[in-house]
């Protein structure tokens, strides 16, 4: 990030469905905030491709991407990450060329390289595809070729797509995405809002190996930050319990829909389930006004980010977009000179 400058933030929505709600409140949700961000002045907002996950309803994530970026107006709204061993790079480039056409100037189109979901959904979704590791560098060099402008001669275009250079990100929790971000010269966002172990090693890989390229002058980095923010650092633990309910959830294999929050959650689990899903947070910055700017302001220093996106799964939608305008004044109130001084 260049010195004086303070991270732009943006938004990472997994689109979760409540228990006692239903999918068509999750995407109602998810729209309003969209506009609630928009107006706080985050640049992106990026929705999350999962399959067969009952509390995860951005499943078909360029059709939502398209619903989000019709009713905002100005921020860029894209996938944090389509997960392209699901798709011909034919298809994606399609969609978003597609979406691009809509809104231009508006739509990122983030990859990843898991299939985000389990082995038989995912046979499920492109049957008899075996992936194997050279595929995934091969499919992001085709769809970067699908969204270029059209050459003489070439015999599969992208209609709509070709010409649209939709900017590309890769999206990973290891350092094979990272090392292939800066090879490519592509901006990089690291998954550390559910695998922060791996950040400060791919982050400087990343840095260390950065090509610069038409689509990136020089490195650029998005981390993932979990952020439960609420007046008091009390209040903030008690909402968060609806993120440690999901977390365990996702450790033990009980994957489900989001939770209200629960009085002494933490307290109530053994240590090694504690001590796991500490781990899975890591990076994660829960607190009141104080707490968030010190949390946000110590990530800034340990990283030096371009941005921050945020992940926050509060039950109760109002207090999640409080939780959200909390965030932004934190972020308002750091010192960009205190960044520079990491190495």
């Amino acid at each position: 990030m260049t010195a004086h400058s303070l991270p732009l933030l943006s938004m990472l929505d997994l689109v979760a469905v409540r228990e006692g709600g239903t999918v068509a409140q999750a995407l109602q949700i998810a729209v309003q905030t969209a506009q609630h961000v928009e107006a706080l002045g985050f640049k992106r907002y990026w929705l999350a491709e999962h399959h067969n996950m009952p509390g995860i309803a951005s499943s078909a994530t360029a059709v939502l991407v398209g619903h989000v970026a019709g009713a905002t107006r100005s921020i860029r709204v894209g996938s944090g990450g389509i997960m392209l061993p699901n798709h011909a790079p034919l298809v994606v480039a399609e969609a978003f060329g597609t979406l691009a056409e809509l809104y231009p100037g508006r739509i990122d189109l983030g990859l990843g390289r898991a299939p985000g979901t389990d082995g038989a959904t995912m046979r499920a979704l492109r049957r008899d595809r075996v992936e194997t590791e050279a595929d995934f560098p091969r499919d992001v060099a085709e769809l970067q070729q699908l969204l270029a402008p059209a050459q003489p001669g070439q015999r599969i275009i992208a209609v709509p797509g070709a010409g649209t250079q939709v900017p590309l990100w890769l999206l990973g929790s290891s350092l094979f995405s990272a090392q292939l971000a800066a090879q490519m010269g592509l901006p990089y966002a690291f998954a550390s809002h559910f695998a922060p172990r791996m950040l400060h090693a791919a982050i400087d890989i990343y840095r260390r190996l950065f090509r610069p390229s038409p689509a990136c002058a020089k490195p650029y980095v998005v981390i993932g930050v979990p952020v439960i923010a609420a007046p008091s650092d009390e209040e903030a633990q008690y909402l968060a319990s609806s993120t440690y309910q999901r977390v365990l959830g996702i450790l033990t294999g009980q994957r489900g829909l989001l939770q209200p929050p629960v009085e002494g959650y933490l307290q109530s689990l053994a240590p090694q389930e504690r001590a796991a899903v500490a781990d899975f947070l890591a990076v994660g910055v829960v607190g009141g006004p104080q707490t968030v700017r010190e949390g946000l302001q110590a990530l800034l220093a340990a990283t030096q980010a371009d941005e921050f996106m945020l992940v926050s799964d509060v039950y109760d939608p109002a207090l999640r977009l409080r939780s959200l305008e909390i965030t932004a004044q934190a972020h308002a109130a750091l010192s960009p000179a205190a960044a520079t001084m990491a190495g």
